[in-house]
Parts: C-alpha cells; sequence; structure tokens
C-alpha cells in the first residue's frame, strides 16, 4: 500500500527516516554492485515519489525547497538511490506543463499508487547531447511507432513507465510514456561506470514500439516561452551533488575521530587534535555549508519564478541553479578525496570503500559542464543576456 504524503513537512521527515536506513548499506550495495530494488520499493511504498503532484490531482505539490533538500537527504546517504527517480519528478513536471488534464488524471493517479517513471533519454554517437534521433512516426492503424536506440537510461530498469524523448516527422519533441513490459521495449542492463554503479543506467532498445496518441505529450511547446524545465532538473542534479559531498563530508569526520591516526610531529594522541587536520576540517565543512546555502537559495528562485513566471523570473532560476550547481560540482569532487587526505593511508583499504564518494561525485558530475553554466552566468551579469531555453540550464 502507498502513502499519500500530504505536505512539505511529512515529505522531508519521511526522507530523513529512509535516509538513515538506506546509507547502512550504501558501501555494500555500491562494491558488490547490488541493484537497489527493495531500497526502491521502500521508496515508493513511502509516498516520496509523489509529491510533486498537484493538490488537484490528490498530491501534496511541495516547494522546489522541499524537494531540493529530499534529494540532498537521499544522495548523502546514497547518491545511487537519489539519481534513480531524478527523470521521474522530471517527467512529473512535464506532464504538469504539457499534458491534458485526462492525461495528468492518469498518470497522476499512477505515480499517486506508487508507479516509477523511468528515462529513456540521452543517445549515443550523436552530434551533440540534444541531437535525438529516435523516431515517432505515424502509424498506419493510428497512434504511433518509437523507434531507436536509447542510453545511460536512468531509472529504465526499475520502472513501470518509461518516457520516451523522441522526434516527429516534422522534427518536433515529444515524450512517449511507454509500459516498461510494452512489446519491442527491450531494458538491457549494461551500464559499467566506475561510479553510480547500482543506478543501472543502461540502453534501452525501441523497435516499432506501439504509443496511443493519449500517451504523447507535446514537449517541445514546452520552451516556446517562460520555462523553469531545465531550472528543475538542474536543481536536482545540483542537489545529488551537495549530497555526495555531505555524506563523504559526514563519513571523512568520523574516520578522523575513530580510525585515522595523527601525525607524529603535531605531538597529539587523536588525529582529531591534530591542528593541521582541524584546519583542513574546517575549510571543508565552510565549502560544504557554502554548496548547501546556494542550492537552498537556488530552490527559492525556482519557486519564486513558479508563482510569476515571466521571462525575467525564469532566467534568475535559472542562473541562481547554475550558479549552485557550478560551485557543488567541484566541491563534491573535493571532498570525494578529501576523506583520504584526512584519513591517512589506512583509508585507502579497499575493503572499506570510501573511494565510492569520489567515483560517484566525478561521475554524476558529468552530467552537465560547469564550464558553460559559468559562462551564462557571466553573459547575465555583465551584459543582462537571458540564458537560453534548452532544457539543460
Amino acid at each position: 500500500m502507498t502513502h499519500v504524503i500530504a505536505g512539505d513537512a511529512e515529505a522531508l521527515a519521511a526522507a530523513r527516516e529512509l535516509a538513515a536506513g538506506f546509507a547502512a548499506e550504501a558501501a555494500a550495495r555500491d562494491a558488490e554492485r547490488r541493484l537497489p530494488e527493495p531500497e526502491l520499493d521502500r521508496l515508493s511504498a513511502s509516498g516520496l515519489l509523489a509529491i510533486t503532484v498537484p493538490r488537484a490531482y490528490g498530491g501534496a505539490d511541495v516547494s522546489a525547497r522541499t524537494l531540493a533538500e529530499v534529494f540532498r537527504l537521499l544522495a548523502a546517504a546514497d547518491p545511487n538511490l537519489a539519481q534513480i527517480p531524478h527523470s521521474h519528478f522530471v517527467y512529473v513536471n512535464v506532464l504538469r506543463q504539457q499534458g491534458t488534464d485526462m492525461q495528468r488524471k492518469f498518470f497522476f493517479g499512477e505515480v499517486l499508487d506508487g508507479r516509477r517513471f523511468g528515462n529513456a533519454q540521452s543517445e549515443a554517437g550523436t552530434k551533440h547531447v540534444q541531437d535525438y534521433r529516435t523516431s515517432l512516426t505515424t502509424a498506419p492503424a493510428g497512434g504511433f511507432l518509437l523507434n531507436g536506440i536509447k542510453h545511460y537510461s536512468t531509472g529504465a530498469l526499475f520502472a513501470h513507465w518509461i518516457p520516451v524523448l523522441a522526434r516527429r516527422e516534422d522534427r518536433t519533441l515529444h515524450v512517449a510514456y511507454v509500459p516498461r513490459d510494452a512489446p519491442g521495449l527491450t531494458v538491457v542492463d549494461d551500464w559499467d561506470g566506475m561510479g553510480q554503479r547500482t543506478t543501472a543506467s543502461g540502453t534501452v532498445r525501441l523497435e516499432d514500439v506501439r504509443v496511443p496518441e493519449d500517451r504523447v505529450v507535446p514537449h517541445h511547446l514546452t520552451f516556446t516561452g517562460p520555462q523553469l524545465h531545465g531550472a528543475y532538473a538542474q536543481l536536482l542534479h545540483a542537489a545529488i551533488d551537495v549530497g555526495i559531498a555531505g555524506g563523504a563530508l559526514e563519513e571523512a569526520l568520523e574516520f578522523v575521530r575513530t580510525k585515522a591516526r595523527p601525525w607524529f610531529e603535531s605531538g597529539q594522541d587523536r588525529a582529531a587534535d591534530d591542528p593541521l587536520v582541524i584546519q583542513r576540517a574546517g575549510e571543508l565543512v565552510v565549502k560544504v555549508r557554502a554548496a548547501e546555502a546556494l542550492l537552498d537559495r537556488a530552490a527559492q528562485a525556482v519557486d519564486a519564478a513558479r508563482d510569476d513566471l515571466t521571462d525575467e523570473t525564469a532566467a534568475a532560476a535559472s542562473i541562481a541553479v547554475a550558479a549552485a550547481k557550478a560551485f557543488a560540482d567541484p566541491v563534491a569532487v573535493e571532498l570525494g578525496g578529501a576523506i583520504f587526505e584526512l584519513g591517512g593511508t589506512r583509508s585507502s583499504l579497499d575493503r572499506l570503500n570510501l573511494h565510492r564518494h569520489w567515483r560517484n561525485a566525478r561521475t554524476h558530475t558529468l552530467h552537465d559542464p560547469a564550464r558553460w553554466k559559468l559562462q551564462h552566468i557571466g553573459r547575465y551579469v555583465l551584459n543582462g543576456q537571458l540564458p537560453p531555453r534548452h532544457g539543460l540550464l
């Protein structure tokens, strides 16, 4: 039975409780590449996956600020379990923006019942990340046919529905919501990334997959006016990175307190009393707290733009999210390495699997290059140039 969460405070409480449980086996799941299906079932049953369903359709409709904090909490415990439902929330948001009332009633009902959305979005071997070649063509008997190959399909293996990005004959971009067990749809568990190992971000193959008309949403219309699609998705990515940094920091501090040895020149009996270790720990805490503050500020900007959506408010939200992610990405990677700097030689033992923090950070932060976010921030503050509406900012 899936619980229905009523509001923001309940959502945060549920996330804290789940995160505490998820953290216990995170290192073992990563080391053994044990796919987290039981944990995802718990996530579904908790009701957290439905917290952005609008109130008019029975959901809690929590703020972006709450959702970002939910993702941060989950990512600090296990960033794999935070990344898997990322696309779920993105494609719930697509339905909010472009779905018909009938589509919303059906799919939001599915989400409230604990059904999960995956994704079949990215493609390999194309010219760039937005060069989509998967086709959605009109079928002779009505409806559509989907054909193509998708990669990095996080969440698809565990999904009940797989939203597929595809182009119609006129090259416009649509999202087709396809059942996981649809004939012609195959999910391949071939993800072999060095980090985020248990996200199962593998391949989806689509061979003449039939899709009824009422399962297709015109996603291209999202970008014809001011929109928060990109800011919303990037906010959740930033929250995952901030969570990774925070999780690495907490594990590093605990290792120093309980297992690390002081350097002999410090004259101290405990590593936690070594003044140079204390100094470095303080520096790292400041960086993580700054990343958390930027994330919270970005989420507030998204909420403000949702309440009054204009070109200007949408741009301010995108820039605030870009700033949070551009800062958080290198901090997450730094914290993944700093755990060894603070812990010393014994922290490098493979059986401890402390390197998962760096591997997860380095892998997840490759999603969107921070250098381009800095470009858009600079153009905005210097010349008042609004960021582009391409969905990745």
